[in-house]
């Protein structure tokens, strides 16, 4: 008696791994060449576009680190304590002109400029003040101690930020502690976004009885938002070859990448890779990753095509390998691996070998304090409640077969999957 399979997984050829697939997509797109100016304000986000070499040093000048009393390090008390003297007060902000005079010690606070003569300053919690209002000093302080030395952070000339860096808050605070105020940074890449198939509705549209409203374009369009593309909404192509291959056509010239979901299949109604082959060329259809496996990457008239898979764990997951990958090359951008962190399996599971497969799970804190990952308690790749619900996706390499209770996994945050 024939048995039916319920893994989608169990026909057709060989598949690509996830790291083949992806090391094809990223060899076949060329970054565009294009480069605005914009402001600090404006740069978060974007694919910096030039180096930018330190135009000064950071700190530019010899400051202290904390609140304390500045001394030269002739004074230094190397055995006992000793009294000093108070002969000025330097603050943050204010000039240090007047050398230090030998057995004297100065006020000074967090980041203001050291006096000369003066390379030591001991923090103000260590130093008592005598009857006779002395400054008291410890012994034993070693020499530059709580001193942030001109250029220790940056030097003067080094290269501080990288051509391909997609920046960050961090960066842009960089650039505006040079003094910079505009930056170059690669133009947005522009991306078409299709839906296909009769049987979806646009949100805000009438949906018949056997219709879904279109979820997966809206989530890809945000997850291109947040990668800083910039998104044309195209709407849903119907289930006709023709039709098909024609709206690619159309956007391919105005576009630097076109993205569809649903009709990559190998259904009679899925039709997204022969329209593709009609009009362009094919460069890979299936990959070996679950929930995914039917991914279309093609180019049409020079602009690389990804048609993603309909159910809407499947989409995100393969945009996030396949997708991903692709808009940081085209942007120009340096490579972001994704680095899975290591917590505690608190489910067993069960997978085949040869594919690499993505579980969604939930963080929580074990009783011993580690951190743990539970598995959401379904598994359908339709399922947008499980992406909801969920902290992020255990990554499960080829390899591996079964995963015990409390073993090791490797956990990838949704916050640092876009």
């Amino acid at each position: 008696m024939a048995q039916l399979s319920d893994d989608c997984f169990a026909f057709g050829g060989p598949m690509m791994s996830v790291d083949e697939a992806v090391g094809l997509i990223t060899a076949r797109v060329s970054a565009i060449a294009d480069v605005e100016t914009v402001t600090l304000i404006e740069a978060d986000g974007r694919v910096l576009a030039h180096d930018i070499a330190a135009p000064l040093p950071l700190p530019p000048f010899t400051n202290s680190a904390v609140d304390g009393y500045a001394v030269g390090d002739a004074d230094l008390p190397e055995t006992t304590e000793r009294a000093f003297p108070l002969d000025g007060r330097i603050q943050a902000g204010g000039l240090a002109r007047v050398p230090i005079k030998p057995g004297h010690t100065a006020r000074i606070f967090t980041g203001a400029p050291m006096p000369p003569g003066a390379e030591t300053v001991f923090m103000q919690e260590d130093v008592r003040i005598d009857e006779s209002g002395r400054v008291v000093l410890p012994s034993g302080l070693k020499r530059g101690a709580n001193v942030r030395p001109a250029g220790e952070d940056i030097p003067l000339g080094q290269i501080a930020l990288r051509a391909g860096q997609r920046l960050r808050p961090q960066h842009v605070a960089l650039a505006a502690a040079f003094g910079l105020t505009r930056l170059d940074v690669v133009r947005r890449i522009r991306v078409a976004v299709f839906s296909t198939g009769d049987e979806l509705a646009s949100p805000g549209e009438p949906r018949a009885a056997s219709q879904l409203f279109d979820s997966n374009r809206f989530m890809l369009m945000a997850m291109l938002r947040r990668l800083g593309c910039e998104v044309s909404d195209l709407g849903i192509l119907r289930d006709e070859r023709n039709s098909l291959a024609n709206g690619l056509k159309q956007v391919a010239g105005a576009h630097d990448l076109i993205l569809t979901t649903g009709g990559v299949s190998t259904g009679e109604e899925d039709h997204v890779k022969a329209a593709v082959e009609s009009v362009g060329s094919l460069v890979l259809w299936r990959m070996a990753i679950k929930p995914g496996r039917p991914v279309a990457m093609g180019i049409i008239d020079g602009t690389p095509l990804v048609g993603l898979p309909g159910n809407p764990v499947a989409s995100f997951v393969t945009f996030v390998h396949v997708v991903r990958p692709t808009a940081l090359a085209l942007a120009g951008s340096l490579p972001e691996p994704l680095l899975p962190i290591p917590l505690r399996a608190a489910f067993t599971y069960k997978k085949k070998p040869g594919r690499r497969e993505y579980v969604r799970a939930s963080l929580r804190r074990a009783q011993d304090g580690a951190l743990e990952a539970v598995k959401f308690p379904r598994e359908g790749a339709g399922l947008l409640s499980s992406l909801v619900e969920t902290d992020g996706l255990i990554e499960l390499g080829e390899d591996i077969t079964r995963v015990e209770l409390g073993e090791s996994v490797g956990f990838l945050s949704y916050a640092g999957l876009i």
